[in-house]
Order: structure tokens, then sequence, then C-alpha cells
């Protein structure tokens, strides 16, 4: 099987026939609001929230609610990351009224620093050199050009030679990285992406999200846009997550995001995953919420194995 051995090295595994193929063209599991595994109740909230929400959090309880409904993922990077996870969904901003130009990561609260964060995966990556991350960062918060500039250099800094410079979507296969010794792709959905060799724009890794609490409608979404993704010669991201509404928040206030809408919907959720087939009319990129609490990153790996059984068949 494709997804044999640990988790933790699970590209360097895969056979010469896959490795040979566009990244474009794998199954590769990602998490959703990949850095919210810590958001701090005792910061301010972050710009990302309405106004009347900031009036409300200046209460301490509502912002110990908020975290129930801000955390997606239980797992650090370094865990997500040796569990098989490739592809990171990253949303950052500044603390308004801090002086310097620190950037942190943000869910409605703000989580740890983003270079703390990135340099927590090159350690990784340094020990794990066959592997290669997605690093999508698609939402910016209170940031001016100087902060833009600031995270592009912290970037640069932590990974270096690492970074893979644009390309052609079509040629960036393991081997291709692999002789160039490149493991960090890097998505800034941000005009400042023009300026630097190794920021792939946004809309290279289109991600359509469903916003809807309905897992019907939710793998419904999913399969119409899958099929149009051929068109689109792009990496794809196929966000398997469900959105609470304010009123779904309202009722089930205390339960939070995981007891109210992942727990009983993840197992229908799986199925589908396990029902995929990557490819160019497949999927690529599949991103979940608490991605430990089933066996959601091995599942997708392993459907990696259906293109080496199409691979058999047409020789």
């Amino acid at each position: 099987m494709a997804g044999e051995g640990s988790n933790a090295e699970w590209m360097g595994n895969l056979p010469p026939a896959l490795r040979a193929l566009p990244l474009s063209n794998l199954a590769i599991p990602g998490s959703h609001d990949s850095f919210s595994y810590w958001v701090d109740d005792k910061s301010p909230v972050g710009p990302d929230q309405a106004t009347t929400i900031k009036r409300l959090a200046r209460i301490s309880l509502v912002r110990k609610i908020m975290k129930k409904w801000s955390v997606t993922q239980n797992l650090t990077f370094k865990e997500q990351l040796e569990s098989g996870i490739r592809y990171f969904d990253l949303r950052v901003s500044s603390k308004p009224g801090e002086a310097g130009q620190e950037i942190y990561f943000i869910h409605g609260l703000f989580g740890i620093s983003v270079p703390d964060g990135l340099m927590e995966m090159n350690t990784f990556l340094t020990q794990h050199t066959t592997e290669v991350i997605f690093l999508d960062f698609n939402h910016f918060y209170a940031m001016s050009d100087s902060h833009h500039a600031y995270l592009v250099s912290r970037i640069q800094e932590v990974f270096g030679s690492k970074l893979c410079t644009k390309e052609c979507v079509e040629n960036v296969t393991l081997n291709y990285l692999w002789e160039k010794k490149q493991q960090v792709l890097i998505f800034y959905h941000h005009p400042v992406c023009e300026e630097y060799p190794f920021l792939w724009p946004g809309n290279t890794m289109p991600a359509p999200w469903a916003n809807t609490t309905n897992v019907r409608k939710l793998l419904q979404f999913l399969d119409t846009t899958r099929a149009e993704r051929a068109k689109q010669g792009t990496f794809h991201v196929s966000q398997a997550i469900l959105t609470p509404r304010v009123r779904t928040i309202a009722r089930y206030l205390i339960r939070g995001l995981k007891n109210t809408l992942v727990h009983r919907n993840l197992p229908t959720i799986l199925d589908w995953v396990k029902s995929q087939k990557p490819g160019i009319m497949g999927v690529n990129i599949i991103t979940s919420d608490f991605v430990e609490l089933v066996d959601f990153a091995a599942s997708v790996i392993a459907l990696n194995d259906l293109l080496l059984e199409d691979g058999k068949k047409k020789s």
C-alpha cells in the first residue's frame, strides 16, 4: 500500500510511479485552520471579528465560549506533520496596538506567532527530507505593506533554500522537488506575491467553501467543485468541513464546534473521502477539522493506491 509505514514519511515511501506524477494529481491530507490547536482567550479578540463580537468579548466568559468555536484542531503542527498532514490552512494578523511588526495566527482569537509555527515545521522538514508541505496564507488582517514585508522575510529566513519557486503546476513532482532539495510551497493570497519568486499566487490553490451545516449539502458541493477543477490546471482543495451559523453557535453555545458539528458528521465525511479517487478529474488536497478524531490522514494517503491500480491496468 502507498500509505504503509510511518505517516511521517509517507511521501518518501511512495512508489516510483507516483513520485513522477504532478503533486496536483496525488491525494494529500490537509487541516482546516491548521494553527488553531492553541488560541489565547486572555488576549483581545482579533480584527477578523465583527464590532459587536469585539464589544461582547470584553467579558472573559464570552472569550472562553469563543475558544470552543475557534479551535478546529487538537494536534500541534509537529503532531499534524507526523500524522501525515501536508497542507496547512493559515490565517494571520498583526495585533492592533502592539509595537513592532509581529504577525500571529488568528481564528477569532490570536494563536502563536507565525515565525514560531514556521520554525516548528522547518525542524520536521530538516529531519524528514523527502516530505513536502503546502502553506496556504489565505487571510490577512490588520496588515500594512511593512507587515507583509516582515512576514515574507521571516518565511525566507526560516525555510531558505527549501522554498519552491513558482513553476507550472504540472511540472511539480516529488522527483522534481527532491532533485532541487525543495520542500515548501507557499501560497500567498495577496498582490505582494508578484514581487517574490517563491510566493505562489492564491489562484493556484483554489479552495471553494461550502459554508453549510448540512453534511449532505457539503458532499454535493464537494462533488460539484471537484468535477470543475480539470479546467483550471491548478492545485485544488476540497474543504470537507461544516461551518456553524450564528444560530448554531447561539443554540449550542457551551458545546462548541467539535461536540455540535464535528463528532456526529465526521464518519459520513470519512466515507466520502474513502470513496474518492485522486487525479485530474478527482481530488487533490482534502482538509478536515480535528484530523485525529478519525483515520483521516491515512484514509486520504491510501487513495493514492488507486493511481497505481490505474497504472497497472494501462500497462
